[in-house]
């Protein structure tokens, strides 16, 4: 049992954002949904092995870039998967790899070759890849081993 379960604040649309998540990620499992007369209270729920707690909690807090979940992607196909998936019907991108989805979470959409090419011995190599890395919004693997080549 995991130790640590990132608890998550909706304002009342914790439902959606259950049902969303389970579009996005599949395999997403649901359980444990504590309710009221008003409605879901909290409900507990797993993506990719990561517990979570959807709270509804009201509009009192918002999600910010302060708290970001990194999901690793193998493959540029992976990558647009999630991405465009995550930014649709109201998310947003962002720099580098970061995005929000149509609730205000923020997620970083990394393949794990991005953390090869970074942590290289060669600091030309790997500044070239951060220079480039910067430079996007949405992650991609070719233009960073493009970058990593031309030094």
């Amino acid at each position: 049992m995991q130790k640590i379960t990132p608890m998550l604040w909706f304002n009342g649309n914790a439902e959606e954002a259950i049902a969303f998540y389970k579009k996005v990620f599949p395999g997403t499992s649901s359980s444990n949904e504590l309710r009221s007369g008003d409605g879901l209270i909290t409900a507990a729920f797993n993506i990719l092995g990561q517990d979570f707690i959807a709270l509804n909690g009201g509009p009192q807090f918002k999600f910010s870039e302060a708290v970001s979940f990194v999901v690793s992607a193998d493959t540029q196909e992976g990558i647009d998967n999630y991405w465009n998936q995550l930014i649709a019907d109201g998310g947003a991108e962002g720099q580098c790899g970061w995005c929000k989805d149509k609730f205000g979470l923020s997620w970083q959409i990394v393949p794990p070759v991005l953390t090869k090419l970074l942590t290289d011995k060669d600091r030309v190599k790997a500044g070239n890849v951060m220079q480039a890395m910067l430079k996007m919004k949405k992650i991609v693997i070719a233009d960073l081993e493009a970058a990593y080549q031309a030094a």
